[in-house]
């Protein structure tokens, strides 16, 4: 069976999506109806703007959800999933990909998110670090030692384990981690939390737009970040995609369940090969590849 997966956020580059606007007429239109629907002309962004500009969570994540679907579309009747996963932010390009949102209220919803997760990140200080070399299991027993907020927030591979929470306790951790054999536990660049707790005021913002969207039946199964495992009933969809932003990315755990039910062949949509990478880590006798767009 063919899975697509969708990349999340740090995937970006500039000129991200140009070769796409120039070659097709399906993705040039996509491109120009995002530039109406954000305000601003993303697509400038995208494809001469800085790193530092791409950076900013409300231009990334709008960014990397076009360039996957815009993607997918253009691919036409080559585009033909049979199994759906995204990572993170991913998971709204899948829910487009899969027909269970349109074009533009999963843009609506990328960027509601992007915003309402900025705004949680300017209120409460907070940080992400990766934990390479240990099992789940220690992590976890550690991150609930350490006094403060600090959780598992991204399964990404075995042995390799992203936690989230509160500056303190996330140097805590890294500092107990380390003492526990980790390889590397390395505080990371980003601007927040994601997939903890503190993302709750970001989750409730985002619940209320989600109630307000519609959801349609998908046309594949979509295995989500919050349960790993396929579902294809859209008001289950609607629940796990709310949970997301305060629960952890089951992502290795999602692969997984994708190669149990019968996925061979895994095609990433989208900015980069960081997917591809987790894929060969978590099982490398499965195919996995990019999509690609040929005028």
């Amino acid at each position: 069976m063919k899975a697509y997966i969708f990349p999340g956020q740090g995937s970006q580059f500039t000129g991200m999506g140009l070769d796409l606007y120039e070659n097709s007429s399906v993705a040039q239109e996509l491109f120009e109806r995002a530039n109406e629907i954000l305000g601003f002309p993303i697509t400038d962004i995208m494809f001469e703007g800085t790193p530092e500009e791409l950076k900013e969570t409300k231009v990334t994540q709008p960014a990397i959800f076009l360039h996957s679907v815009v993607l997918a579309k253009a691919l036409g009747d080559d585009f033909k999933p049979e199994m759906v996963a995204g990572h993170s932010l991913g998971e709204l390009s899948a829910l487009v990909a899969n027909g269970v949102l349109t074009f533009e209220d999963g843009l609506r919803l990328v960027s509601k998110r992007a915003l309402a997760m900025q705004k949680a990140c300017e209120a409460q200080e907070s940080t992400m670090a990766a934990v390479l070399g240990l099992e789940d299991a220690v992590v976890e027993e550690t991150c609930a030692e350490i006094d403060g907020v600090v959780v598992a927030a991204n399964y990404n591979c075995p042995g390799q384990l992203v936690i989230s929470g509160e500056i303190e306790a996330t140097n805590k951790a890294c500092e107990a981690l380390t003492k526990k054999g980790a390889r590397r536990a390395i505080v990371l660049p980003v601007g927040g939390a994601f997939h903890s707790p503190l993302m709750e005021p970001a989750r409730e913002e985002l619940a209320a737009a989600i109630e307000e969207t519609t959801f349609s039946e998908p046309t594949c199964p979509v295995y989500q970040n919050v349960v790993a495992k396929a579902v294809t009933n859209s008001e289950e969809i609607k629940e796990n995609l709310i949970a997301q932003l305060t629960a952890p990315v089951k992502w290795t755990q999602c692969i997984q369940a994708m190669i149990n039910d019968g996925g061979t062949e895994f095609i990433e949509v989208g900015p980069g090969k960081v997917l591809q990478g987790l894929m060969r880590k978590i099982d490398r006798t499965v195919a996995a590849s990019g999509a690609s767009f040929e005028a």
